[in-house]
């Protein structure tokens, strides 16, 4: 297994032909998942790629867009508490406490106590953070659009349906999600400290063989 995706165009077989190879010389495997999967995880790969790329010439990185957007659309006054900010971006507190901590040396938002709620403590965006992740979204928007070029609007209304589905039923089954400490939960269901991956492997790549 490698820490990158081998997505050579040249090299990378089409998802039929791994699962013609897999039936050749497995004969009776469940290889009907091998087209839907492959191109998913080649897809997300070259996304994965292209955004790190608009962020590292920004000089950000996926975290600290998370962090900014997640109190930006919250609206004026952009504060939310440490516990919302968890749970709304589904990492650990402690993710989150990192989070703030960089960007607040940063310069990109405030943190301080609470006057209404008890031990909680508000991060705030500031000027510096607010203008920052205009500036991102602005440049992602743009761009991600147009990465869905090749499909027409009817197309990316089914993609986005299809895609709501199959996430709504991958977080029922409660399967876990890797990171480089262990296994947590990749669903939201009610109960303990939902997560997902931490803040800490923001540049982390997709990192799976090519196996199909």
């Amino acid at each position: 297994m490698t820490d990158s995706y081998p997505l050579d165009q040249h090299a990378a077989l089409p998802a039929e032909d791994i699962a013609a190879a897999w039936t050749r010389e497995r004969p009776g495997a469940p290889v009907g998942s091998i087209r839907v999967i492959t191109p998913l995880w080649r897809i997300a790969k070259r996304l994965a790629d292209h955004r790190r790329a608009l962020l590292t010439r920004a000089g950000a990185d996926a975290a600290t867009l998370d962090l900014l957007s997640t109190l930006r659309r919250s609206g004026t006054p952009y504060t939310m508490t440490t516990r919302q900010l968890a749970e709304a971006t589904l990492v650990t507190a402690g993710a989150i406490s990192q989070r703030v901590a960089r960007a607040e040396r940063e310069g990109l938002v405030t943190r301080a106590r609470s006057t209404t709620r008890a031990r909680s403590v508000e991060v705030t965006l500031t000027e510096a953070g607010h203008a920052l992740v205009e500036s991102l979204v602005d440049d992602i928007l743009v761009s991600e659009d147009d990465l869905l070029d090749g499909l027409d609007e009817p197309q990316r209304e089914q993609l986005a349906a299809l895609l709501a589905t199959w996430w709504e039923s991958l977080r029922q089954r409660d399967l876990p999600s890797y990171q480089p400490f262990g296994f947590v939960r990749l669903a939201s269901r009610p109960g303990p400290s939902p997560v997902t991956l931490s803040s800490d492997t923001r540049h982390r790549p997709v990192s799976e063989g090519d196996f199909t």
